[in-house]
């Protein structure tokens, strides 16, 4: 009989790992992951042997980058010594760039799996256990191989460049708004519908210099457009950041009077257009009005592609991390345009 592969478990705390102190008293962080574990039916026929890592005791909201670059050297050190792949257990709140920012990093085949709930183990219907059964068989399959950090939530399978958080509630808070899911957990298998581009559906990116070279300082800041905006949180930026994130409307606008303001800042720092909408891409050429997609890129500032604005905040804060230069970063985004297909 051929050996169960090993699947890794780390747990990082939130929801799935919160419970009431006592009655009616608000969920706070209490659960270990061999209590997590302990609570899933069905385990032994997860088709996987099980290595279980406290990694942090944090809600998601609590979680930095510099944890998440800890989980990524803590996992890669599992899948060098056998781990056919990995399960992250995290709260929700920050499941769709805890996921992105994994899959930047993570250089192996095997597939790291980031799972959660939406309702703690103290609630009726609490849906953390069925959830951590199929990442577990999502990790453990070797369908998954190749296709980087993925996130399954509700049985979907999502790849962590497209998923997004869309509910503040709901069970199924978990979407692709841009591509759907992958594929799904029924059964106990692994059923894939779709793999995302790239080679094997692997994220097309890379990302320059190496591991001694991180600057941990940098600063990356996110502004998001809204109507009548006047500017001062964009001027206050100058100075203040190494890079910027301008989450702008639809396919990538912004209010013409800041144009001079976003022209003058894109000279200093690296600046990239997203847009808030978080599905679909920033255009290049559709409009050529003062403060549009075609007016902004012509004037210095980086389209993001598909990505919507806080991964394109993850990437743009590991490019200058590692020491990217203004070309290096461009073309990381250039990549990220087509990685939707």
């Amino acid at each position: 009989m051929a050996a169960r592969p090993r699947v890794a478990v780390f747990t990082l705390g939130g929801t799935i790992a919160m419970a009431p102190a006592g009655g009616a008293d608000p969920a706070v962080p209490a659960l270990s992951a061999a209590d997590l574990l302990a609570s899933v039916p069905g385990l032994s026929e997860a088709g996987a042997g099980i290595t279980v890592h406290d990694f942090r005791r944090l809600p998601g909201a609590s979680l930095s980058i510099g944890d998440v670059l800890d989980l990524a050297a803590s996992v890669a050190r599992e899948v060098a010594a056998g781990a056919a792949g990995a399960v992250v257990i995290q709260g929700t709140d920050t499941i769709e760039e805890t996921a992105f920012l994994l899959d930047l990093v993570h250089s192996s085949d095997a597939p790291v799996v980031v799972t959660g709930a939406m309702r703690h183990p103290g609630l009726a219907g609490a849906d953390g256990p069925a959830n951590i059964l199929a990442a577990l068989v999502a990790a453990a399959s070797p369908r998954l191989r190749g296709m980087g950090c993925l996130v399954v939530f509700g049985d979907e399978i999502h790849a962590a460049r497209f998923v997004r958080k869309a509910h503040a509630t709901s069970i199924t808070a978990f979407e692709s708004p841009s591509a759907g899911p992958l594929g799904q957990v029924a059964e106990g298998e692994v059923l894939v519908f779709t793999r995302p581009a790239g080679p094997a559906g692997r994220w097309p990116v890379s990302l320059p210099a190496g591991p001694g070279q991180v600057d941990h300082t940098v600063r990356v800041g996110l502004l998001t457009m809204t109507l009548g905006d006047d500017g001062e949180l964009l001027r206050a930026a100058a100075g203040r950041v190494h890079g910027l994130v301008v989450a702008g409307f639809g396919v990538g606008h912004v209010p013409a009077w800041l144009v001079p303001d976003l022209e003058a800042l894109a000279h200093q720092i690296p600046v990239v257009l997203a847009s808030r909408t978080g599905a679909g891409p920033v255009l290049r050429e559709m409009y050529g009005f003062a403060g549009s997609e075609r007016d902004l890129q012509a004037r210095g500032l980086i389209g993001a592609g598909f990505l919507d604005p806080p991964k394109a905040r993850l990437l743009l804060h590991l490019l200058l991390a590692r020491g990217a230069r203004r070309e290096e970063i461009a073309e990381a985004f250039r990549a990220a345009r087509y990685a939707s297909g």
